[in-house]
């Protein structure tokens, strides 16, 4: 029998670096068991494998071995009877459950996954492994297979929900009288701004694939009288007339010279007035556990960005006309990097 100080004690380095070296395994094991919808089908209780498999139009034991090594991890739980049900992490794998990452489970297991073969590409050349992969960019492939563009978008979602809460509840919004949330997605980050700043209205800006998305979200709040909805492309031109601009995740998709126009078209619209408000991740020195580190990676992997210092973002605003004054923490990875226009 194990004491407790034996489970507290380190694990050996090689055991250690293993254990890290199979994190692709779970990683696919989680996307197997949301590809078959195995949440969904323990909504209603214990299920013995054989009953799941035959739910699902799959192998039995393998199915059994695949719940058997996720319930090793947290991911479902086996019973004394051998049955499976649900823990608060594969409740997480539910199609409509709140704070569902189903679709963030389906992506990362499915096209954004296969990228990461190229990573050693990306560190010797510097480019992007999503190009060398499929012989375009990120945002193009989701413009040419929709299919995985909506998957995106619902992937956003479910990887916003904690964020979203974060930035509200770090960030006063108040006297901003409209608040412009550029390629805002479905808009789930405004309309939660929106309805804790009554006062407020907003415009979502993004493709036009995305905003009927947006629009039907803003219909199901009860919000539609205060938002409206806007076809943009960034690169040339975002709305004019909005008291403050937002983003989140954006400019950490594209290198310096792609973000600067991005930013220039913004301090545009803003003709010298309001705020500009990005939402990321603000790297740090040290060898702390950071999500930034690895999201910094990712965007090496996929879309050409990154993350950045807040001295890198300081010249970055400058280079797009604006001032950095003040960096707002939140209670997650992100910040709200305020800046105004000079």
């Amino acid at each position: 029998m194990s004491t407790p100080e034996a489970a507290l004690k380190p694990l050996p380095p090689p055991v250690a670096l293993l254990n890290l070296t199979i994190g692709h395994w779970t990683a696919q094991a989680i996307f197997v068991a949301a590809k078959l919808g195995i949440a969904d089908l323990l909504q209603q209780g214990p299920k013995s494998s054989g009953d799941l498999a035959q739910s699902a139009g799959v192998d039995a034991r393998a199915l059994y071995r695949l719940l058997r090594a996720l319930a090793s991890v947290g991911v479902f739980a086996q019973g004394t009877d051998g049955r499976f049900t649900l823990t608060p992490m594969a409740e997480c794998l539910q199609s409509d459950a709140p704070g569902s990452m189903r679709a963030w489970a389906l992506m990362m297991g499915s096209y954004a996954f296969q990228p990461w073969g190229e990573l050693l590409h990306s560190v010797k050349t510097g480019e992007t492994a999503f190009d060398h992969l499929h012989g375009m960019g990120f945002f193009d492939y989701l413009g040419k297979h929709p299919e995985h563009g909506r998957l995106f978008d619902e992937s956003m979602t479910n990887f916003s929900g904690p964020e979203i809460d974060a930035i509200v509840s770090a960030y006063d919004f108040t006297g901003i009288d409209t608040l412009v949330d550029i390629a805002g997605g479905h808009g789930s980050l405004l309309g939660a701004i929106l309805k804790a700043n009554p006062g407020m209205k907003g415009v979502l800006a993004d493709m036009p694939a995305v905003i009927e998305g947006a629009r039907r979200h803003f219909e199901a709040s009860n919000l539609a009288d205060r938002c409206v909805v806007a076809p943009i492309n960034f690169f040339e031109s975002v709305p004019a007339g909005g008291g403050a601009y937002l983003m989140k995740h954006i400019i950490h998709d594209w290198d310096d010279a792609r973000s600067t126009t991005i930013l220039k078209n913004c301090h545009r619209a803003m003709a010298g007035k309001g705020k500009l408000l990005l939402a990321e991740t603000v790297m740090l020195p040290g060898n702390d556990p950071e999500f930034g580190k690895w999201l910094d990676l990712a965007m090496l992997v996929y879309a050409g960005g990154c993350e950045r210092t807040e001295a890198e973002y300081r010249d970055l605003l400058a280079a797009g006309g604006f001032r950095l004054t003040r960096i707002v923490p939140t209670q997650s990875p992100l910040s709200v990097i305020e800046a105004v226009p000079v």
